[in-house]
C-alpha cells in the first residue's frame, strides 16, 4: 500500500486499529521507504507515494476518487470490542457491523487516506 502521508498512516493505523510497528525504513523527505505493520499473526507493508519503477503502477484512492480497487480483510477475534474501539477513535465506518451469511461478524471502514478495511471475526484457516 502506499500512501501520501506515511508517517501518519502509521501512526494512525497503529492507535486505531492496533497494528503494531515491526520495521520501518525512513527514507529522504520525511518518507518512508518501507514499513511493515503486524497485527496478531498477519503483516501488512507499506510505504510512501513514489513515482519510481514500481510506483508508476500504484495509485491512492485520492487519486482514484476514492476509489478503491482492493481490500484488506483482517481477522479479529475480538471483534465487537475492536469495532467499539475504531469508531471511538473516529474512523469512519461506511459498513456497519453485523452478523455474516458465511459465519462470524464484520464491519468495514476508512482510514483518512479513503484506504477502506474489511475487519471480521469470520477466520476461513478454521
Amino acid at each position: 500500500m502506499r500512501y501520501k502521508d506515511a508517517q501518519a498512516a502509521i501512526e494512525w493505523l497503529c492507535s486505531t486499529f492496533g497494528f503494531e510497528k515491526h520495521l520501518i525504513v525512513p527514507s529522504e523527505n520525511e518518507t518512508i521507504a518501507h514499513a511493515q505493520l503486524k497485527f496478531g499473526n498477519s503483516m501488512i507493508m507499506l510505504g510512501s507515494e513514489n513515482h519510481n519503477e514500481f510506483g508508476q503502477f500504484i495509485k491512492t484512492p485520492k487519486d482514484l476518487n476514492g476509489i478503491n480497487t482492493q481490500v484488506p480483510y483482517i481477522i479479529v477475534e475480538e471483534i465487537d470490542d475492536h469495532y467499539r474501539s475504531t469508531v471511538a477513535a473516529g474512523a469512519r465506518i461506511v459498513l456497519d457491523i453485523k452478523d455474516e451469511d458465511y459465519g462470524g461478524r464484520g464491519y468495514s471502514c476508512q482510514d483518512p487516506e479513503g484506504y477502506i478495511w474489511n475487519f471480521g471475526s469470520y477466520n476461513p484457516w478454521v
